[in-house]
């Protein structure tokens, strides 16, 4: 059986960590255990408990199976492959992005809290705050996180218990100094929570940059292919990882195990596909930039990007994903979306085919009329992994 060194590259820990031949066929997929339940080693004996409980590293917490919902051989790889990637003490796999979210909500926050969150969040982000959490009595306030003196007074006036960060932001690709926040919440007794969705492990590990916990809808990057929805959460400290478990469980928002796998397939070719990514977002914004259509361009990779020397510090590639504000308006904005040849018009992001959409119309409609409320005129674009010179006509031709 390979030793698995959390000191490995990142490819290496992609493609092995939690994923050691089976031990019965050798076979070097982990298997789908698709099952629901398993027969005990005697009555309240848990099965394979010692045998369960010999993963290669940290990130695998299992004593014993009983229930899939508790436990699975699959997921459990999926969490050790993650907490090796983000470098955490443990990680935990969700049915969706929004499940791992409100997991860590409920198991940091009680009725009377507070958490900031970015100002240009995402949509799905905010209705959780807003509309649920609201009324579990947790209240927000959304700052701009790519200030931090802004991050600082909003804490010192609110007294919050946890920040909440996306960095780059989504839409508007904002960038938030993840050392600098960590400083902030912890010098006040918060937590600062980082989603990590759009940089993926790969290119930010947010855990080595001092936050406390770290969120991933694993339908993106991850995944990779758009044919699975996921979430997860990556952790630094063992307390809070038994809190997340125990919610997890009590609630029944792990995912399944099919789903598992096919996230654990795409986190094989992580590496690669954001080499390939990051190339094309780069050169894509760069066209954008000098096409006279084009307003705005919204890519931590340009030079005059507000963020981008803090990007540039903190990761090591600036993404596949580009936002711009379209010179026409509105009407404009949503025609293009249209017109794309190559660019599909639908939500999410992170495939390999590039993705293009509307957010005031698709994504981050539930914002409208908020503090949060996205430009009109704003198109936003998850580059692919597509011939470049391809998807450079296909939106020049788009913008006419």
């Amino acid at each position: 059986m390979a030793q698995i060194d959390r000191g490995d590259g990142f490819e290496t820990l992609a493609i092995h960590a939690g994923q050691e031949p089976d031990p019965l066929t050798g076979a070097v997929v982990p298997p789908i255990y698709q099952v629901s339940t398993y027969k005990q080693d005697g009555v309240g004996g848990l099965r394979g408990g010692s045998m369960a409980g010999a993963g290669t590293g940290p990130g695998r917490w299992v004593e014993g199976y009983e229930y899939s919902r508790t436990a699975n051989p699959t997921r459990g790889a999926l969490e050790e492959c993650l907490a090796a990637l983000e470098g955490g003490v443990r990680a935990l796999a969700f049915a969706s992005g929004m499940a791992a979210e409100d997991c860590l909500v409920r198991a940091v926050c009680q009725p009377g809290d507070h958490v900031l969150i970015p100002h240009d969040a995402y949509g799905g982000t905010f209705r959780l705050f807003d509309k649920v959490m609201a009324h579990w009595g947790v209240t927000y306030h959304p700052v701009p996180v790519s200030d931090t003196e802004a991050v600082r007074a909003a804490m010192a006036a609110h007294g919050a218990r946890l920040i909440w960060v996306e960095t780059p932001t989504n839409p508007l690709l904002s960038i938030a100094d993840i050392g600098a926040l960590a400083e902030v919440a912890h010098s006040a007794g918060a937590l600062l929570a980082v989603d990590n969705t759009f940089a993926s492990p790969y290119l930010q590990q947010p855990l080595a940059l001092g936050a406390d916990t770290v969120i991933h809808s694993t339908t993106k990057y991850l995944g990779g292919h758009s044919d699975v929805v996921g979430g997860a959460l990556a952790v630094s400290d063992a307390d809070l990882a038994e809190r997340l478990a125990f919610l997890q469980n009590a609630v029944g928002s792990a995912g399944g195990p099919f789903d598992a796998w096919l996230t654990l397939r795409g986190v094989k070719t992580l590496a690669v596909r954001m080499d390939r990514h990051c190339d094309n977002g780069a050169q894509v914004a760069a066209m954008l930039a000098n096409h006279p259509r084009v307003a705005q361009v919204y890519y931590p990779g340009l030079a005059d990007h507000p963020g981008h020397e803090v990007a540039a510090k903190q990761m090591r590639g600036f993404g596949g994903m580009v936002s711009f504000r379209h010179a026409g308006g509105e009407a404009a904005a949503v025609e293009m979306c249209g017109r794309t040849r190559l660019f599909t018009l639908g939500e999410s992001l992170g495939g390999v085919e590039s993705l293009i959409e509307h957010p005031a119309r698709m994504t981050h409609a539930s914002v409208a009329g908020s503090p949060l409320e996205v430009p009109s005129d704003l198109v936003r674009l998850s580059v692919g992994i597509e011939n470049i010179d391809d998807l450079i006509e296909d939106l020049r031709a788009a913008l006419g």
